[in-house]
């Protein structure tokens, strides 16, 4: 049998850190007021002409080669997950393969916002189980801060928001007990607009970006939280189990478990909902705020150099987001 496994990580923040009270020389808000409601302290901010998605996606991945003892040129696909891509088209892991060099080889780009990243994983993994590849690069990468609303009317959205770009390198393995056990994929479009960004669009008449959208607040995001947090609590654990019950586990033999990085009020609700202690959980939504499809791999990267995941550990990811989509791997280190 052939199965999947991980062999290096690696991740990219800007170096430009805005603290909370940064914040307050564009909106009305305080320290105290984030931090109570998101866990945030700080986040960070891309250098505009410094920094792309792809030149952040290109630094996370070549972190994760070199740690993979991987050379570029034996990547067979790219699978690349992000909302905010450098064009309207062709997309960012078109950008990412070129500044790496690795012209022909295919890519994938995948839009599920905040569960990209787990739904990217799932992708590389059936790739290689059917034989097709195997070295695939697994990205998220976001760049956030161009686009919020930094105003009053929409800091309930941007004082969330971070930039960073995290990467995967996923290879084929016949070691059946150091590999990516399952993936668990799911979606709902009932609740798409109760997190969404309407414009720019196709299905509009004229043009796909107008002056008269930007003004009427067409490009801001648009977040019904208390819908969000509902659904968010009831998916993670649902979606844990999941895996867990998939693979004869239960909730006291995670290891570690990383979860998006949304809000420190869902992960610290779900980890109580499964009896998890501190430890068994990953947080570091405080130093980078929330950046959707690469809060996971910067995550896991980050417990990696802190010794918190070790062969044999096992571990699950989990995430939730708009569309609503939610999704979750269980791993064998």
């Amino acid at each position: 049998m052939t199965y999947s496994t991980i062999t290096g990580l690696g991740f990219y923040v800007p170096e430009n850190v805005v603290t909370n009270n940064d914040l307050t020389q564009y909106m009305e808000t305080s320290d105290q007021w984030i931090q109570e409601r998101t866990g945030i302290q700080q986040r960070r901010y891309f250098t505009y002409g410094k920094e792309t998605n792809a030149s952040m996606a290109t630094a996370a991945s070549r972190m994760a080669l070199e740690r993979a003892c991987v050379q570029a040129q034996d990547v067979d696909l790219i699978v690349f997950a992000t909302i905010t891509p450098d064009y309207f088209f062709p997309g960012s892991a078109f950008l990412m393969q070129r500044e790496l060099g690795l012209e022909g080889i295919g890519v994938i780009d995948i839009r599920n916002q905040c569960s990209g990243f787990v739904y990217a994983l799932s992708i590389a993994d059936q790739f290689i189980k059917t034989g097709m590849y195997r070295t695939i690069l697994v990205v998220g990468s976001e760049i956030q801060s161009s686009w919020i609303n930094k105003s009053t009317a929409g800091r309930n959205v941007a004082v969330i928001f971070g930039d960073g770009a995290g990467a995967a390198v996923v290879q084929a393995t016949t070691d059946p007990e150091h590999r990516i056990l399952s993936t668990h994929l799911h979606a709902d479009g009932r609740f798409a607009e109760d997190l969404y960004v309407k414009d720019p669009g196709s299905s509009r008449p004229g043009r796909a970006a107008t002056k008269e959208m930007i003004d009427e607040g067409g490009f801001d995001v648009v977040m019904n939280g208390n819908a969000v947090f509902k659904h968010a609590v009831v998916r993670f654990s649902e979606v844990i189990h999941e895996s867990l019950d998939a693979n004869g586990f239960k909730p006291s033999d995670i290891s570690l478990l990383v979860p998006h990085q949304a809000n420190v009020r869902i992960s610290e609700y779900v980890r109580q909902q499964m009896g998890l202690s501190e430890e068994q959980v990953v947080s570091n939504i405080h130093k980078y705020g929330n950046t959707t499809a690469a809060s996971i791999p910067i995550a896991m990267t980050e417990a990696f150099d802190e010794g918190r995941i070790k062969p044999g550990d096992l571990i699950c990811l989990a995430a939730f987001g708009s569309g609503f989509t939610w999704a979750s791997a269980l791993i064998k280190w």
